[in-house]
């Protein structure tokens, strides 16, 4: 029979235990100083080196030339208690599930003043430690506080917060960690090799997925595929089926639909999903989790994301990319939302396949869904409509438009004249006539890949909101004197209504803030250039009206002295004196 692959390649010394280095450092040190203590408390999830570390303690300090964090491997205790030795007689396990009553308890305090065999320290190594009675506990505290010198114990526990306070508070505490995927992945690596096997490209990141950061699981499973690997190794079919995870073309396939809103298609991948045996909360919980990485994704550049998801190739991510800005943000957060939702209605007695459907229609109909989340959803996707790719945080109906018959990309917006109606009649809505309509689309519309000048105007507001943050200046000459008059794919003619405002606004060089501003809240990146246009109304414009008296001078004159005092030094007018 072959050995299992955890306890073949069970570490031996601190240098061979992975991902614990915050533990095994601080222990070797220890043993190189002479400055150990009597007893010690090892905690952390299963399957992370806590019994090992135990182990390879003992074996340090009964080393004939320990204690050492690099045992000889020569002396009869560093070969008896090599990783699965025979064992030796001064080294003892116990298993607190088994051995956690009081008679127990009481038979090690006895047995604990014998000195040891032949080597310099007896030494317990309690697994399980949470188990222990609380009988057994108080009957161990005594010689737990003050043992023998040739006695020390260490205490393995998966949750420490059961182990009672007074075992607790006479111990070094070292709380092990998960192993994190990257070193799991480069050991696992290391041991196919070692082993001779092929292994397909996706199969290591899936088996550290179902390990969940705990090296003996990661083994384990890995032992399971190599042992069933052919002649060409372990296949990555293989192991998808095996392990039950979705197939990543499932996966793609489900949210490019979603993407599209293409619901034939999204329901046809369910009936794939059911036909070929996986399980649907399987899929579920896989669909949620690749919704959490295009989050990532949208959130970071492509390149930057190779950071968190670090198994996914750049193909993949160039992939998950794409699909994410199809999707969009809201859409994201909604779906991921309504996923999460669903898993936890699959755990009641309602089929499961019938609760996936249903997921995935909620997702593909926002427009039923009239929650905070369900409204974001669909000013997304309005705004995708009228090319404006960033939200504004105060979001407007789209405008009425139409398209030439043609169905020209450029859309021209359909213009109205409302007359002011006397006492008894309403307000009467008259179109342009043919000529004017035919005039204004001879002129070329202004426009920035998916962004025109009237998105921009929208934002406008927030784009000033943002330049007050940066710099007051700079804003007290855009707020009330300045509109946007063209765009292009390099400019973005910004008029200011005297040239006074120009020049200082030029001096004072704001036109790199009002350009940092455009980036942060619109996305685009030109170059900013201010003339006079002495058309704007100083005091009708949408950002002159919704300036409030407390911050900004009420004077028709923006930079007038005292005013700009007041607004910027908080001076205040003591007196008036007429020339």
């Amino acid at each position: 029979m072959s050995l299992a692959l955890y306890r073949k390649y069970r570490p031996s010394v601190f240098a061979d235990v992975i991902g614990q280095e915050h533990v095994t450092v601080p222990l070797s040190n220890a043993l190189t100083s002479g400055k150990t203590h009597h007893a010690y408390l090892f905690s952390g999830p299963r399957g992370c080196g806590k019994t090992s570390s135990a182990r390879i303690m003992a074996r340090s300090l009964n080393c004939e030339k320990g204690p050492t964090p690099t045992p000889c491997g020569l002396c009869q205790s560093c070969k008896d208690l090599v990783a699965n030795g025979p064992g030796s007689l001064d080294v003892i396990e116990l298993d607190a599930a088994t051995h956690g009553l009081v008679d127990d308890a009481r038979d090690l305090r006895d047995k604990a003043f014998f000195a040891p065999v032949q080597s310099k320290y007896k030494i317990y190594i309690i697994d399980e430690a949470h188990q222990l009675g609380p009988g057994a506990a108080n009957a161990l505290l005594k010689v737990v506080e003050e043992p023998p010198p040739h006695v020390i114990f260490i205490f393995a526990t998966t949750e420490p917060e059961k182990l009672i306070s007074t075992i607790r508070s006479r111990t070094h505490h070292y709380p092990f960690r998960l192993v994190p995927p990257g070193i799991l992945a480069e050991h696992l690596e290391k041991i196919c090799k070692e082993e001779g096997v092929t292994v397909a490209k996706g199969v290591i990141p899936l088996v550290v997925r179902a390990s969940g950061g705990s090296v003996r699981d990661a083994l384990s499973v890995l032992g399971q595929l190599l042992a069933g690997a052919g002649p060409d190794g372990v296949s990555y079919e293989i192991a998808i089926q095996l392990l039950g995870f979705t197939d990543g073309a499932l996966l793609d396939d489900a949210v490019d639909a979603l993407a599209a809103r293409d619901g034939a298609t999204l329901f046809k991948t369910v009936d794939r999903v059911i036909e070929s045996g996986h399980d649907p909360r399987r899929f579920a919980g896989d669909l949620l989790e690749r919704l959490r990485d295009l989050m990532i994704v949208d959130a970071l550049e492509a390149t930057n994301a190779n950071s968190i998801l670090r198994g996914l190739p750049d193909d993949q991510l160039e992939r998950m990319r794409k699909q994410a800005a199809n999707i969009g943000a809201a859409n994201l957060s909604r779906s991921a939302d309504i996923a999460s939702e669903g898993l936890t209605q699959m755990r009641g007695a309602t089929a499961p396949r019938l609760i996936l459907e249903l997921i995935c229609g909620r997702m593909l109909l926002p427009g039923g869904d009239n929650s905070e989340a369900g409204l974001l959803s669909r000013i997304e996707r309005l705004e995708r409509v009228e090319n404006i790719a960033t939200p504004s945080t105060s979001p407007t109906p789209p405008a009425i438009s139409k398209t030439s018959k043609a169905a020209e990309v450029e859309v021209i917006p359909t213009v109205v004249v409302e007359k002011e109606a006397t006492e008894g009649d309403s307000k009467e809505a008259v179109p342009e006539s043919p000529k004017v309509a035919s005039e204004k689309q001879a002129k070329p519309v202004a426009s920035v890949k998916s962004f025109d000048i009237a998105g921009l105007r929208r934002l406008w507001p927030d784009v000033i909101e943002n330049v007050k943050k940066r710099r007051r200046l700079t804003w007290s000459l855009l707020s009330a004197s300045a509109q946007i008059i063209a765009v292009d794919d390099k400019l973005i003619t910004i008029g200011i209504v005297n040239a006074g405002a120009r020049d200082s606004f030029v001096r004072s060089e704001s036109d790199e803030i009002l350009r940092q501003a455009f980036i942060e809240i619109v996305g685009i990146d030109r170059k900013i250039e201010v003339v006079v246009d002495a058309s704007i109304d100083a005091t009708s414009t949408p950002e002159a009206r919704a300036v409030r008296k407390d911050e900004a001078p009420s004077d028709k004159n923006l930079l007038s002295g005292a005013a700009l005092l007041a607004a910027e030094l908080g001076a205040t007018v003591i007196s008036e004196k007429n020339k």
